[in-house]
């Protein structure tokens, strides 16, 4: 039970991390940035939902939300590095670390 517990605990802070990346800060609102955060969002979302209906292990939650909290510091130090924006190319670079958590996911899950 304390394991679900700090698992859960985890994904949140990722989850409030996030919030407040896009929120404020640097051009949080940057078209790049958005849809970059729109997937690491609905990537936290398909990872609690596998924790919740016990497709994923606790090990396996925690593994697959650090993955995600490293695309997402990369693509924040990204923006800090190019006046709070990300370029084409930090987007194509993200957009393929995306793609190989979410199959991760969907393996994991199924």
């Amino acid at each position: 039970m304390n394991r679900v517990i700090h698992t859960a605990a985890l994904i949140a802070i990722v989850s409030v991390a996030a919030t407040a990346a896009s929120a404020g800060g640097w051009r949080g609102s940057h078209p790049r940035r958005v849809e970059v955060n729109a997937r690491l969002e609905n990537q936290h979302d398909r990872i609690s939902a596998g924790l919740q209906d016990g497709q994923l292990s606790q090990s396996q939650a925690q593994g697959l939300a650090h993955e995600d909290h490293t695309i997402r510091t990369e693509e924040r130090d990204m923006a800090h590095l190019d006046d709070g924006h990300i370029t084409r190319a930090d987007q194509r670079s993200l957009n393929q670390q995306e793609n190989a958590v979410s199959t991760q996911i969907y393996e994991e899950r199924h």
